[in-house]
């Protein structure tokens, strides 16, 4: 067996999902793909399906299972966070402010990575901390580039509107004013996974007293091109 691992039944259960990769199979199929006994291979797929790492399609062949994905989505939420915590840092470092970075869940959105401006009046946000998706310029990423149909139903009681979120998507940042507190400012930017999809927003936030009513015009560049620098590591990655 090639790339044996000694573990003689954990290589042969990686016969069965490299031979999956390719497509659904049947039992026949599965028997001539990995050169395993028929019993062998029907015990083993079996097996694999408990553990939802197979599942069945509609015709009883054996697919990849959903627990692949989940492992998948932790593997990359893993990636991001190791990615990000430096940038991160490197913006509070650049911009003198509290840097944040949320991926949405359902209708919150989640601080899952911070980098805390050390002393003065900050805005910090505890990491876990679960913060609407109806204010603030990280929920305006979030939201702006959903399906037409979520990000309508997402407008519904947020403080900003349609064309808020049109101007969003048109230059690629977003900020916000006492939207989500009182006295507090905000400027975010999306960091993009595969296919282009946003899959979280990097932030900084801070007083108005040092972020102006006009706080893009301040660190839009900046939020911007740290959320580039991780898009962009995080598709070096994945490669």
């Amino acid at each position: 067996m090639d790339n044996s691992s000694g573990v003689g039944v954990l290589d042969k259960a990686v016969l069965i999902l490299n031979a999956l990769e390719a497509g659904p199979a049947s039992l026949a199929s599965l028997v001539q793909a990995t050169g395993l006994a028929r019993p062998t291979a029907h015990r083993l797929a079996v097996a694999l399906e408990h553990h939802r790492l197979v599942h069945r399609d509609a015709q009883g062949r054996f697919i990849l299972g959903p627990r692949l994905a989940e492992l998948a989505v932790a593997a990359g939420e893993d990636r991001l966070l190791a990615i990000a915590q430096p940038v991160l840092a490197q913006l509070r470092d650049h911009t003198g402010e509290s840097a944040q970075l949320y991926r949405r869940q359902g209708d919150v959105r989640v601080c899952v990575a911070a980098a805390e401006r050390s002393s003065g009046l900050r805005d910090t946000v505890p990491v876990g901390s679960a913060l609407p998706m109806t204010a603030g310029s990280a929920a305006q990423v979030l939201l702006a580039w959903e399906e037409p149909d979520r990000l309508h139903r997402g407008l519904r009681g947020a403080k900003f509107e349609a064309a808020t979120l049109a101007a969003v998507r048109r230059r690629g940042w977003a900020q916000s004013v006492g939207e989500r507190e009182p006295g507090v400012g905000s400027v975010s930017a999306p960091i993009r996974g595969a296919g282009g999809r946003v899959i979280a927003a990097i932030s900084v936030s801070g007083p108005l007293e040092r972020l102006t009513r006009s706080p893009g015009r301040l660190h839009a560049a900046a939020v911007m091109a740290a959320a580039e620098k991780i898009t962009e590591a995080m598709r070096r990655t994945a490669t």
